[in-house]
């Protein structure tokens, strides 16, 4: 069934018109009235809708049920990144909310090769939500990880950040993920864990140090060096599912 991302209050009986994204999926998919779709707004669950009335650039719907449904990984994941250049990253976003991100953080480090400032990092950004969201809407997420203001590394590091943090690091000390998870106290259990990982080249030396007085753990995934979009994913897949 067509699933849509509906970004204000649903409520059972109400009649609605379909943001545009949506507007055009619906034409495209050459849906008509009586049509059922699901709806989504990021605050809990989802809700059933029925197509009424499709017009040139207007599709009107009405909520017919709710239904109390999450299908979010078992902890709260966050990413927080050295962003990989260009299409890499929007694969990345996309792929890591497949697999349950809770929040993406994009960071500015020494090696990175993406750099955004002002306008075009809050346009890169908002590109960067809607893949998010997109991805939701395919896989079947009610919650829409935030992605976050890109920030400076060093910056980021003095923050309020989750009690757990672990970074992907090649350092010859670095625990193998799994063993680092199960060795916390808390181990596998629903507490957010936020994961720190490097551009291309990785994190500088400099920053492994920085990152490891602020409290995070370097873990590895093994031992093939794997690129700045795919180490991240491994990092998910093994803690989310």
């Amino acid at each position: 069934m067509p699933r849509f991302h509906f970004p204000r209050p649903l409520a059972l009986g109400a009649t609605l018109s379909l943001p545009a994204g949506a507007v055009r999926h619906v034409q495209v998919l050459r849906l008509q009235p009586g049509a059922a779709i699901t709806l989504f707004n990021g605050e809990g669950g989802e809700h059933a809708a029925e197509i009424m009335r499709i017009g040139r650039s207007e599709v009107e719907v009405r909520i017919v049920a709710h239904l109390d449904v999450e299908r979010e990984a078992p902890r709260p994941m966050h990413l927080a990144l050295g962003m990989p250049a260009n299409e890499r990253m929007d694969w990345l976003l996309e792929k890591a909310t497949e697999l349950g991100m809770a929040g993406l953080q994009p960071l500015h480090s020494e090696r990175s090769v993406l750099r955004l400032s002002g306008e075009r990092s809050e346009k890169k950004r908002g590109h960067w939500q809607g893949i998010a969201i997109a991805a939701c809407e395919q896989c079947g997420r009610n919650r829409v990880p935030v992605v976050q203001p890109v920030r400076p590394l060093g910056d980021w590091l003095r923050g309020d950040l989750p009690e757990q943090r672990l970074m992907l690091s090649l350092a010859s000390d670095s625990a193998p993920l799994m063993q680092a998870i199960s060795q916390h106290p808390e181990g596998l259990t629903a507490s957010p864990v936020v994961l720190l990982s490097g551009p291309e080249g990785g994190l500088s030396p400099a920053e492994e140090l920085a990152a490891r007085t602020a409290g995070f753990v370097p873990v590895s995934l093994g031992a093939r060096t794997l690129r700045a979009e795919t180490a991240p994913l491994a990092a998910l897949a093994a803690l989310t599912l």
